[in-house]
């Protein structure tokens, strides 16, 4: 409990340091009373004073929905982490492990290079994404739970990597044929994540989804904690394991392709962060889940800061930045050894 209050305060004040950062410097003092006063509808003289300024406008609108996104998207992402491999048995899974955000971003390049889905006007590539991560999800269960119906881990491994390639070829071969170049441009960076289309009219879609799906897998640590001991453990309790199984690669599959839709693909997120999180507090996911939730919301919202501030008057694809911190940081974990995956 004491982790969890620490926790939620370190993400509302990351929240409060992160609208700070920008071109127009902004003191965390401000951007506090301005976030006050705007929530509460305060209309004191001081408060209408300031929520009439400029600054206001650049808090309320503009760095606040991206800010507030970074933690949808980092939560969501962390989420989906900590469920799939636990469903997975697979310490080494995440939420692109069964070739969603290949299927995302075909669906992405589709809508920017080819116009497939210009009938949903500035949302266009947002859709074609999470389309193209649904499909590509639905393709995968249906190999992996094909002829038994009971599916496996290494088949649903090897279906995501199969699906992964192939999606990553169709995408490639689109690039290459296409003749925009700021299109290219557009796909280029939307591949490798970022968050700079986030606003208040795209953050309630995401934001919900996340909140539903969160709210679900928090009641079912239980069930998690027994799939980390194995297939027949599982069913001595009586679990329906495949039942089981199914529910959450969709559910998680859903959460993965609709912050994938908004921010674009954005790796290491959910792999990392549980694995840190276990480290904390063990391999329990009463308490993995909700901390994990937390930590991969704070750790975005830095990332982002860091894409933002690094290169002046420019911006770094956020996916990049997680790249760069996630694979050597992984990369000592495993040297390290110094912890166990579930039983193990």
């Amino acid at each position: 409990m004491i982790i969890l209050i620490i926790m939620s305060c370190l993400l509302i004040i990351s929240v409060v340091l992160a609208i700070t950062f920008g071109p127009v410097s902004i003191e965390a003092k401000e951007v506090a009373k301005i976030l006050y006063y705007k929530i509460f509808n305060i209309e004191t003289t001081e408060a209408l004073e300031l929520l009439s300024s400029s600054r206001a406008d650049i808090i309320w609108n503009i760095r606040l929905p991206r800010v507030l996104m970074a933690v949808v998207v980092g939560s969501g992402l962390a989420l989906s982490g900590v469920t799939m491999q636990a469903v997975v048995k697979n310490p080494l899974a995440n939420p692109y492990i069964l070739g969603i955000s290949s299927g995302a971003s075909l669906g992405a390049t589709m809508g920017i290079l080819l116009g497939s889905f210009h009938w949903f006007g500035t949302y266009g590539v947002s859709v074609g994404s999470f389309i193209g991560a649904l499909l590509t999800s639905l393709f995968v269960f249906t190999i992996a739970f094909s002829g038994t119906g009971r599916g496996n881990t290494i088949k649903l491994l090897l279906a995501g990597m199969a699906i992964n390639a192939m999606c990553s070829a169709f995408t490639n071969f689109i690039i290459y044929i296409a003749k925009d170049a700021e299109g290219i441009r557009s796909v280029t960076f939307w591949t490798m994540g970022g968050l700079t289309s986030a606003s208040w009219s795209l953050l309630p879609i995401p934001l919900v989804t996340t909140l539903v799906i969160t709210a679900f897998f928090l009641t079912q640590f239980r069930i998690l904690n027994v799939l980390l001991l194995g297939e027949e453990s599982a069913m001595t309790l009586g679990i329906d394991v495949t039942k089981m199984r199914k529910i959450y690669l969709v559910l998680t599959s859903c959460v993965t392709g609709v912050v994938v839709a908004a921010s674009g693909t954005i790796g290491f997120v959910g792999l990392i962060v549980p694995h840190v999180v276990r480290m904390l507090v063990g391999s329990d996911h009463k308490r993995v889940l909700p901390i994990s939730i937390l930590a991969g919301g704070i750790f975005l919202i830095w990332c982002d800061v860091f894409a933002r501030m690094i290169i002046h008057n420019s911006e770094l694809p956020i996916g990049i930045v997680t790249s760069m911190i996630g694979g050597p940081f992984f990369i000592y974990l495993m040297l390290t050894k110094s912890y166990g995956f579930g039983g193990e």
